[in-house]
């Protein structure tokens, strides 16, 4: 009985203050009640930790969808480890890629010039998909766990110390009110003062005025003390972003680790299809004869590799214009891979050196080019001649 009695007046107490705390909460609403306002530093310190929050969780929720694009596929890693489960091993896109380029170059033949391409190229769409799955992994590592903490743990305490710092301080206005209420039945009851129940009335204001005001202190120092804690944990935003530009650090490196890694892979299987240029001949008579004049660019990856010469800088005007003008050939080293466009033209590879000449009613971004018996036209802003 006394278990259960203690249980019912704890109950009837917390009713009672959240009571009072609606009330005052709805009165200051109305503009019925006033309200003590947080010292200017605590509103600066809760502003930047809603700050913090919005925008860790957007860059939170993007990242993810960089690193993985498919909705799909998100959501099952969410359930999965929800669960505490592993998520299913499954290949991503360039893993998907590749594998069906292996397969199309085994059916088309290892032995022919495109299945081979096909087998190198799936190769390389492999390393990139290892290359994609050690980037996520690091990221999510060393970056998307940091900021997933901060909102899951630092933030929530946070909140929660924020909230009862709300409440004492509805209780500390509704005590100030309760104060405010009872000075003014007091002093109305001194102003009667005619009678002896009007001064016994005097003294039961007189006592509640005392009560109310020793629990305006004891509600002002549970304030105050709350006020402290969360102050406290507040401050700590700053070591928290501190700790997210290091992870940030670490999502930028991971991220240059694997784009360094995915051009190295493709530049050397750019240099692997461009070892062929026999083949690309051959397979070139097969096409339209007829000849392009427009001048080509390099590919992306050579330009990244190397700037693309102007013909007033590496391919010299006056060296031009003296070798169309006369009758004679000379040596030129080849800059970037180029692939023939049709069998008029010649497949160059890079740093080889080709014999060069000019004929007679040739465009002015072409020269015809020589390697062994083999010869065809070349674009010049892929030359550097030679002395």
């Amino acid at each position: 009985m006394n278990i259960m009695d203690f249980n019912v007046k704890k109950l009837a107490a917390d009713a009672g203050t959240f009571l009072s705390r609606a009330v005052q909460f709805t009165e200051e609403k109305l503009g019925q009640a006033e309200k003590t306002e947080l010292d200017a530093h605590l509103e600066n310190l809760l502003s930047k930790a809603e700050c913090t929050k919005l925008w860790t969780e957007k860059i939170m929720k993007q990242t993810e969808v960089l690193l993985q694009p498919n909705p799909n596929a998100r959501i099952e890693e969410f359930v999965y480890e929800k669960l505490d489960r592993k998520a299913p091993s499954r290949m991503n896109n360039p893993e998907l890629l590749g594998q069906y380029m292996i397969d199309a170059g085994n059916e088309f033949g290892p032995g022919t010039a495109y299945g081979n391409a096909l087998i190198k190229c799936g190769e390389t769409q492999k390393r990139i998909g290892t290359a994609d799955r050690e980037l996520i992994q690091t990221s999510a590592i060393n970056f998307l766990t940091p900021l997933r903490n901060f909102i899951e743990g630092d933030y929530k305490t946070i909140t929660k110390e924020r909230k009862l710092l709300q409440n004492k301080r509805l209780d500390l206005d509704a005590a100030k009110t309760r104060l405010k209420k009872a000075k003014v039945a007091e002093a109305r009851a001194a102003q009667l003062n005619t009678s002896q129940p009007e001064d016994n009335n005097i003294m039961i204001w007189a006592e509640e005025v005392t009560k109310s005001e020793q629990e305006v202190r004891i509600t002002q120092s549970e304030f105050d003390r709350q006020a402290e804690i969360t102050r406290l944990l507040l401050e700590g935003i700053s070591s928290t972003h501190a700790h997210h530009l290091r992870c940030l650090n670490d999502f930028v490196e991971a991220q240059m680790t694997y784009y360094a890694q995915c051009y190295q892979y493709m530049l050397d299987l750019q240099k692997q299809l461009g070892s062929f240029p026999s083949t690309f001949l051959s397979n070139n008579n097969q096409s339209s004869s007829a000849p392009v004049q427009s001048v080509p660019t390099p590919s992306v990856l050579a330009s990244a590799s190397a700037p693309l010469p102007s013909v007033s800088n590496s391919i010299v005007t006056s060296g031009i214009s003296e070798l169309k003008s006369s009758s004679g050939s000379r040596k030129a080293r080849v800059l970037y891979d180029y692939d023939a466009a049709n069998s008029s033209e010649l497949s160059l590879l890079a740093d080889e050196v080709i014999t060069v000449y000019s004929i007679p009613g040739m465009d002015s971004d072409w020269l015809m080019g020589e390697r062994g018996n083999q010869k065809g036209k070349v674009p010049i802003t892929y030359l550097e001649l030679l002395n």
